[in-house]
């Protein structure tokens, strides 16, 4: 998040009010149409209650901070990404914890022994997502120059620590993930493909153009599975419920890089003319 933060000024917030209908058709794809989607994969698919719940952390949890550079190769709009991931990420102090108590009380029944730590889930949501954006931002206004030179840097540690902290739960949850690979795998699939679709569907119904549609595809289409991985295991302490969002960590990636080379693929089809999905 700090890295993201090393990106951004703003001007990047602005756009919520010099380009209102693209930001809500993002915000609505990644603060409602996935975790809608998420909800519905997990009652279709029977999970596990535990599996449920660790579907919905992961729905809840704002945009991947890749998805700025995979709109960027599918060449939509980046700058529309980068703001979306950012308002979310700031947002989800309060989004994240009203979806995760939705999802405790129904899948869980209120009465399997995990209780809801709310202050603590504001708190540690706030400390992960909003406060390092806010740090990021700040460097970046009062040392521009240094800002530049560590935003690499910064984006390549933060990878690093992010595929670290996947391996690590995939390798203490293996058990957990091996017996249930074979409904979370397809849900997840299923998942990715479904909220990718739907919101390159919502930007096209909002009317907005191609790059923006592509914008809000990815954006949809990618979730922090890091964030997702600390409130199951550090705040609900339970550590089976990070394997849904480790199992999402890779799934996403695959299905991000599959749009990417679709709708290049389509751009220069079309000569860079209107893209739609379906040859329509």
């Amino acid at each position: 998040m700090f890295a993201l933060g090393l990106t951004l000024v703003v001007d990047d917030f602005r756009r919520l009010l010099t380009r209102p209908k693209a930001v809500l058709a993002g915000l609505v794809g990644q603060v409602l149409v996935v975790p809608a989607a998420a909800w519905g994969i997990a009652l279709a698919w029977g999970l596990p209650a535990e599996m449920a719940v660790g579907l919905m952390i992961l729905a809840a949890c704002p945009g991947g901070v890749s998805s700025g550079l995979l709109t960027h190769l599918a060449r939509g709009d980046t700058a529309l990404s980068i703001t979306l991931t950012a308002i979310t990420s700031v947002a989800a102090v309060a989004t994240v914890p009203f979806i995760v108590d939705l999802a405790l009380r129904h899948f869980m029944n209120s009465g399997a022994g995990i209780e809801f730590p709310l202050a603590s889930m504001v708190r540690g949501v706030f400390l992960l997502t909003t406060v390092p954006v806010v740090l990021g931002m700040g460097l970046r206004a009062w040392r521009p120059a240094f800002a530049t030179r560590v935003e690499v840097a910064a984006g390549r540690i933060a990878t690093v620590l992010f595929v670290l902290i996947v391996l690590a739960t995939f390798f203490s949850q293996r058990q957990v993930l091996a017996e249930n690979l074979g409904s979370l795998g397809p849900a997840t699939v299923l998942l990715n493909l479904l909220v990718i679709g739907a919101g390159f569907g919502l930007a096209t119904g909002a009317g907005l153009d191609r790059r923006d549609r592509i914008a809000v595809a990815t954006e949809s289409g990618l979730q922090n599975a890091g964030l997702g991985i600390f409130i199951a295991s550090a705040l609900l302490q339970s550590p089976a419920m990070t394997v849904p969002s480790v199992v999402y960590a890779l799934v996403m990636n695959f299905g991000a890089i599959a749009f990417v080379a679709l709708m290049r693929r389509r751009a220069s089809g079309s000569g860079g003319g209107p893209l739609t999905i379906g040859g329509t």
